[in-house]
């Protein structure tokens, strides 16, 4: 009994953790596009340059992803395979745990399926709300989690800013600090939109690897409501016949 508890206080603990990071800014809203392959592809190059290294995907396969998202298998082995997996392995990381753990506080999880745990927006906004902090260890802190232990990977990309806040009083009569605007510090290599839109195609992939059967229902379902309607619509008239002597 006492192992069963355990269990489940350990499985429930990430959840706790994350809701009790309320976001200081309002979000903005992303549409997820999983019939998008440019996205998707584009998605899966981010991650595996600026994720992989720190991030597993460990239930997720190269071959499975270059199958999915219409990436040639040889293109993947130059391109997006770093180590010396095999094209048919898992995306593990190499970074040891207990190294990993020294450096942030924090083994780095399992993205595998954090595009099921968090919704896309969460993800999106997240991506794109890191600034400079001063007081954090890893220098770097973020509007939507505050005080995450993980640094911005992506700050090359983005560049380096800091957030202004403001004191706002909400309905209640509560004051709390919310977001006012970022300061660019450093630019980086992409303008604001064009980093914007590289964080909606790594929030799509990210959705898609929680939950790679998406794109197989999403392929197949179309015929199958399209079957469903053709047997109603002859189940009906067979009914028609039926009850025809009847009356």
């Amino acid at each position: 009994m006492k192992l069963k508890i355990v269990t489940l206080l350990l499985i429930l603990l990430p959840a706790v953790g994350f809701a009790s990071s309320a976001s200081k800014m309002e979000m903005d809203h992303i549409e997820v596009a999983l019939n998008n392959k440019a996205s998707l592809q584009n998605g899966a190059k981010l991650f595996v340059n600026y994720c992989l290294s720190c991030h597993s995907a460990q239930y997720m396969r190269y071959n499975r992803m270059a199958s999915d998202l219409g990436i040639p298998e040889d293109v993947v082995r130059e391109n997006m395979v770093f180590t010396d997996s095999k094209i048919g392995d898992l995306m593990t990381t190499t970074m040891n745990a207990k190294d990993a753990t020294k450096w942030f506080g924090v083994a780095p999880p399992d993205l595998s399926l954090i595009g099921r745990l968090r919704d896309p927006e969460w993800l999106y906004n997240y991506l794109r709300s890191f600034y400079l902090d001063e007081n954090s260890p890893s220098g770097w802190n973020n509007v939507v989690f505050e005080n995450v232990a993980m640094p911005h990977a992506l700050y090359e990309l983005q560049g380096q800013r800091k957030a202004i806040f403001k004191t706002v009083t909400e309905a209640d009569g509560l004051e709390v600090e919310k977001l006012d605007r970022f300061e660019l510090v450093k630019p980086g290599k992409m303008t604001l939109e064009e980093y914007d839109d590289a964080m909606k195609d790594l929030t799509n992939f990210l959705v898609y690897l929680g939950e790679p059967a998406k794109m197989v229902r999403g392929k197949y379902g179309v015929w199958v409501i399209i079957f469903l309607l053709m047997f109603g619509a002859l189940a009906y008239a067979l009914k028609k016949e039926y009850w025809r002597d009847v009356h």
